[in-house]
């Protein structure tokens, strides 16, 4: 009730704050600590590649609350609020991509967190991550589709227009084959990510456990579609030629923020 409303409408920001300099793929390699106290937890640590994570109102940190049981078995999730003391903003990445989307470290210094802001129950943290992700690489997928889509889309008209050798350079069998197979990978994708979602709206409601096909398919959806996204706009530029490597045109943004979606909510290797 104190979180979810204003999340739900847009009027806030939420960041997932996961991953630190150790870890990588390895999401249960985490070091960041929260220590109970009398009236909640002192966290200390780092995370980084943090997105939303300088605008966000709240932010999910996952902490080690019991460092005999590890990250697997002892850690946990905590709701941190804008404006927390202890909590500080770091570095500001600067990516090829996507840079319009805030990625931040995060720093946390003896950072007190009211015990009534813990996220489920303690020892659950590896358990609630990993379904966090299986739920987002959907959303991924989606990312990569659009981006493929739009750069299809743009590419096909460009073709249509362009006059090489007296002809619409769409009619010279080079240049078709290739959309043509961006069509197949395009559509593929989507109907990929959609299949994804037919079964993940079969969850229970109260969510706590998803099927070894959920997972799967979630994984699956998006690694494909991120390959694809990437397939396409390279063949894209491709396409459009040295105006598709030039800043005036919107297929090198297109090829730059395609490259992400390999690799955030778990490398495609992963």
């Amino acid at each position: 009730d104190r979180f979810l409303p204003k999340l739900s409408t847009g009027e806030h920001l939420a960041a997932f704050a996961l991953t630190e300099t150790s870890g990588g793929s390895d999401v249960a390699d985490f070091s960041c600590r929260a220590e109970r106290g009398s009236d909640g937890y002192i966290v200390n640590g780092n995370k980084i590649f943090v997105t939303n994570g300088g605008v966000a109102e709240v932010v999910t940190v996952y902490v080690v609350t019991d460092p005999e049981k590890g990250a697997y078995k002892g850690s946990s999730v905590l709701a941190v609020t804008k404006g927390t003391a202890g909590l500080s903003v770091g570095k500001h990445e600067v990516k090829i991509g996507i840079r319009s989307s805030d990625t931040v470290e995060l720093v946390f210094e003896d950072c007190h967190v009211p015990v009534e802001n813990l996220v489920g129950e303690e020892g659950r943290g590896f358990a609630i991550s990993m379904k966090t992700l299986d739920f987002a690489r959907p959303a991924i997928a989606a990312q990569a589709l659009g981006i493929a889509q739009g750069a299809l889309d743009y590419c096909i008209g460009y073709a249509k227009e362009r006059i090489v050798f007296g002809v619409p350079i769409i009619q010279h069998e080079g240049i078709g084959f290739k959309l043509a197979d961006m069509c197949i990978l395009t559509e593929a994708a989507r109907q990929l990510l959609y299949k994804t979602c037919s079964i993940l709206q079969e969850c229970p409601k109260d969510m706590t456990r998803l099927s070894p096909e959920q997972v799967r398919y979630s994984s699956m959806c998006k690694t494909f579609a991120s390959d694809v996204a990437m397939k396409v706009t390279v063949e894209a530029v491709q396409v459009v030629g040295g105006f598709g490597y030039c800043r005036d045109y919107p297929l090198e943004q297109r090829m730059r923020d395609a490259k992400i979606t390999q690799i955030y909510e778990g490398t495609n290797e992963i």
